[in-house]
């Protein structure tokens, strides 16, 4: 009895050990960001899933005693090893990397400060950790799902079609309105070198580097215990069998040169000299308020951003700098009320420029935005935000949800976003705004690039979430300055506010819950890598490319079969 219950849990743990790996993976993945940022890891936790999906049947000898083993052994084994275990594998991985990476979303319970209840806030925060969670896994599984038909392919197609099929999914997600975990992301901010590839095709050039080299060491570690598995079965070592180990091997050198030469490329494009001519300097001032957000909304909340923003503006315009920069919804007041401010009144007595966070208006709704004030107090541009958070500033399926929203929330779902073509004039020419969540989507910032926008203006508020958002938030604008080749000043309520230059260096960063002024010259540039010009030109031609010669390998087979 005792040998018949060991054998069952021998079997449970045979069949629930691939989701383990799967799992344990996903959370390496989830590791490469902030708050632990171990970015190293990327290049080698997907391979455990890889050799999952892609994973062929053991060679084995029909006389083995192995094959002469229950039908009970048999079936689990099988099990974990059909395409929908493999698929399940998937997405195990991607609810642990997901998961992991975008934990900070836990940060806005308790929402008690909006007036939701405790249990209600909790239930509204584990429901978007979740679906964020489960969402990444569905990605993850129907990748997978493509591997699992390509399990007979050459080795190399796999790669190729891997790497293909990752690239197109995240182009495909990134396209939506919630997006955030590029796997190009986890080597922000501290594998600058690699990031300059995004310079190329942008992020998907980089989540294509981590696939490709993960999918390489993964069939070397593959084919070589294929060829072990032959070799115990063979009476005979074969002159075949020492060809396949090469080649096995073959894998891992190809791996390693691929590594070290997309960072010598990244090294070359990061040395590049930065050009600064005097004539484009602009001397930028920030101003990090560190005003809590559950004290924003109340009339102390205003008075003390009344106050901060107005100090903070003019301690700067007496440094001398050429204009200023406030976070998202500084003063969470509508445009037609700032001009009777205290800070408009001081913009108008020191003549300096303002970038202001504030609400603007549209018919019965509302905008999250960015108003230019010039050195004579008067609105010369706004810039509304055009990527908002599904839930946190508006309700998905409104027709659908929104009651059910509403009964949890005391929120009113009237704000709207602003246009997807938007321009942002300033006294100094073009700018890149951004604001907030709009830093995770390069597309925002390659159109505005390429439309003549010179720097960066990137206008934020993260205080509800966890203080690991803030530094993913910093590591995306990273990005975001590189891909264009543009500096960037970014200001946001309670941290991380900072300056970055071109090649993704932070010049300064803030503390954290702190109020901070600061300074910085930025340099305006009108360059445009092969990324602005063109955009993501990479994931359409490995897709086509791939699709191309499978197309001609699985005709060729078809014609071996009619011959």
């Amino acid at each position: 009895m005792q040998k018949k219950l060991n054998k069952k849990q021998g079997e449970r743990l045979t069949a629930l050990l691939p989701y383990l790996i799967a799992f344990a993976s996903g959370i390496l993945m989830g590791l490469t960001v902030a708050p632990v940022g171990a970015w190293f890891l990327a290049w080698f936790a997907l391979t455990p899933l890889w050799v999952l999906v892609v994973n062929s049947n053991s060679i084995q000898n029909p006389n083995s005693i192995q094959n002469r083993s229950t039908e009970r052994s048999r079936s689990v084994s099988e099990r974990s090893r059909s395409p929908k275990s493999k698929i399940q594998n998937g997405f195990a991985w991607g609810i642990a990397y997901h998961g992991v990476a975008l934990s900070w979303i836990t940060g806005i319970h308790p929402m008690t400060w909006l007036g939701v209840p405790w249990l209600p806030s909790l239930a509204i925060t584990l429901f978007c950790w979740g679906f964020i969670s489960i969402l990444g896994g569905v990605f993850v599984a129907i990748w997978a799902a493509v591997m699992v038909r390509l399990g007979g392919q050459k080795p190399w197609l796999r790669v190729l079609i891997g790497t293909a099929v990752w690239c197109g999914l995240e182009s495909l997600w990134s396209a939506g309105p919630l997006w955030w975990s590029s796997l190009a992301y986890t080597q922000s901010p501290y594998n600058l070198v690699i990031l300059h590839l995004g310079q190329l095709s942008g992020a998907n050039t980089v989540t294509a580097a981590i696939v490709a080299v993960n999918g390489l060491i993964a069939e070397a570690w593959t084919n070589r215990r294929d060829a072990e598995n032959a070799e115990k079965i063979s009476v005979v070592f074969s002159l075949q069998d020492a060809v396949r180990k090469r080649f096995v091997n073959q894998y891992l050198a190809i791996a390693t040169g691929l590594l070290i030469t997309l960072h010598l490329i990244g090294f070359i494009l990061y040395t590049r000299p930065i050009a600064q001519p005097p004539e484009a300097a602009l001397k930028v001032g920030i101003i990090q308020g560190n005003i809590p957000n559950r004290l924003l909304r109340s009339s102390e909340g205003f008075r003390r951003a009344q106050e901060n923003y107005t100090n903070g503006y003019i301690t700067l315009a007496n440094q001398g700098v050429d204009a200023v920069l406030t976070p998202e919804g500084a003063l969470p007041i509508f445009q037609r009320d700032l001009l009777g401010t205290a800070l408009v009144a001081a913009i108008k007595e020191k003549g300096v420029v303002a970038w202001i966070g504030a609400f603007g208006e549209r018919g019965d709704s509302y905008t999250i935005s960015l108003f230019t004030f010039n050195s004579k107090g008067e609105i010369t541009s706004r810039y509304d935000k055009a990527k908002l958070v599904p839930l946190g500033e508006y309700i998905p399926f409104e027709e659908i949800l929104g009651g059910i929203v509403q009964r949890l929330s005391p929120l009113e779902a009237h704000q709207v976003p602003g246009s997807a073509n938007q321009l942002f004039d300033t006294p100094f020419g073009r700018a890149i705004a951004s604001i907030c969540y709009e830093s995770a989507f390069p597309e925002q910032f390659r159109r505005q690039a390429a439309a003549g926008g010179q720097f960066i203006l990137s206008s934020s508020n993260d205080a509800h979430y966890s203080a690991s958002m803030p530094l993913q938030h910093h590591a995306q604008d990273i990005m975001r300055a590189i891909e264009t080749d543009r500096w960037s000043a970014r200001a946001t309520n309670t941290g991380y506010s900072a300056f970055v230059d071109p090649h993704g260096r932070t010049l300064w960063i803030s503390g954290y819950n702190t109020y901070e002024t600061h300074a910085e010259i930025i340099y305006r540039r009108q360059t445009q890598t092969l990324y602005v010009r063109w955009g993501d030109w990479l994931t359409p031609l490995l897709l086509i490319f791939s699709g191309g010669a499978w197309l001609v390998i699985w005709g060729s087979g078809i014609k071996r079969i009619s011959n």
